[in-house]
Order: C-alpha cells, then structure tokens, then sequence
C-alpha cells in the first residue's frame, strides 16, 4: 500500500504543470529542442526529490508518539490552511522565459515543490513508517535506531514517489511537445491547480483524523 500510495501520489505530481513538466516544456520550445526537454527533467525531479526528502528526514528523525502525533497534526494543520489558501488564491506561480543551468533549474524545481507542498503530502505516509516497538540497547539507542530505520525507509519511499512523478511528468511534457504545444497550458493550468489544493486539503483532514 505504500509503495503504491507513493507512486500514485507521485503521479499526481507529475500532472501537475506546477511541478515542471511546464517548465521543461516551455524550455524545450525555446531552444527548439526536444533533447533539451527531456535534459531538463532529471534535474526537475531532483529538486523535487529533495524537497520531499527534507520532509521525510525531519518526520523519521522524530522519536516518540507524542511528538509524532504532535508532527502529525501540525501537519495536517498546514495542510488544510495551505490547500484553503492555494483553492481560493487568483494567484499563480507562472514561469518566464529565462535561460537556467540544470543545476538552477534544479533548484528551481526544489523551491517551487517546497512551496507547493510536495512533501506534506505524504506525512501520512512518512509518518505511518516508523517501527511500532521499543527499541533494544537502551532507550537512546533504541529512538537512534528507530530514526536510522524510519529515514532510510522514508528517503525509500520519496525515491519512489519521485519516479512516479518523473515517469508522468516525461510523458505530459512530451505529448505536450509534440501535439499540442503552449497554446493550452494557461486554460489548464487553473483546474489542475485547483484539483492539487482540494487534494492538499484532503490529505490534510486525513492526516488529522489519522493524528
């Protein structure tokens, strides 16, 4: 179930113009080349893998059930208030025609996940990770090792997601190369935008009641 929870989320991800796949077209078409398109998302699914990674370290580092369930609803939290914000905003975040290296677009790509809430989404995920019993060798040493065993399966689990996002995110930005170019994006970009916010807001309340 997590595995494909990650992935699924991940796809998601991936249809969302917000996460790249706009950008790595809009790219693309600007050098007109389909070479540079598909050269700039590797390094947008690497920004965004470290922004939900970020998420995955802080939530596997945090040792017991009341600061997790403390995490957990904070999260939620943030989730809701973000999701309510980004449904009811007029505003967007929209790309311009610039000329970034991999290694900015990289950035970029981490920057715009972060602030999309990439890696919040997946709280209930990361947080339903951790080993339910005590540690062994001391109860220090039992919390380290929970921490080591819930990052490791954490940056697993947004290793997998980012592969979702990246497989989607290839084919979108691909067929929008292709077929249809940029003539659509701005009409889509609306709903898709929306639909990402309810699905923010969703999870937030599922966190919630999970907490």
């Amino acid at each position: 179930m997590t595995i494909a929870t990650a992935l699924l989320l991940g796809a998601f991800h991936g249809l969302n113009p917000a996460m790249g796949w706009l950008f790595a077209v809009a790219r693309g078409l600007q050098e007109r080349s389909r070479d540079k398109l598909l050269a700039s998302l590797p390094a947008i699914a690497a920004g965004h893998l470290g922004s939900v990674a970020v998420v995955a370290v802080v939530v596997g580092v945090t040792g017991s059930l009341t600061t997790a369930t403390a995490l957990s609803i904070a999260g939620g939290a943030v989730l809701v208030g973000f999701g309510l914000w980004r449904l009811l905003s007029k505003r967007h975040f929209r790309w311009v025609g610039m000329r970034l290296s991999l290694p900015q677009l990289a950035g970029w790509s981490f920057l715009m996940s972060s602030a999309h809430g990439a890696g919040l989404m997946l709280i209930p995920v990361f947080t339903g990770l951790r080993p339910a019993g005590p540690g062994q060798g001391g109860e220090h040493a039992g919390h380290l090792a929970h921490a080591a065993q819930s990052v490791t399966a954490g940056l697993g689990v947004a290793a997998l997601h980012t592969v979702g996002m990246l497989v989607v995110s290839a084919v979108v930005a691909v067929t929008v190369y292709e077929v249809a170019g940029l003539t659509v994006l701005r009409r889509a970009w609306f709903n898709v935008d929306r639909m990402w916010a309810a699905a923010l807001v969703a999870a937030g309340l599922f966190t919630l009641f999970q907490a």
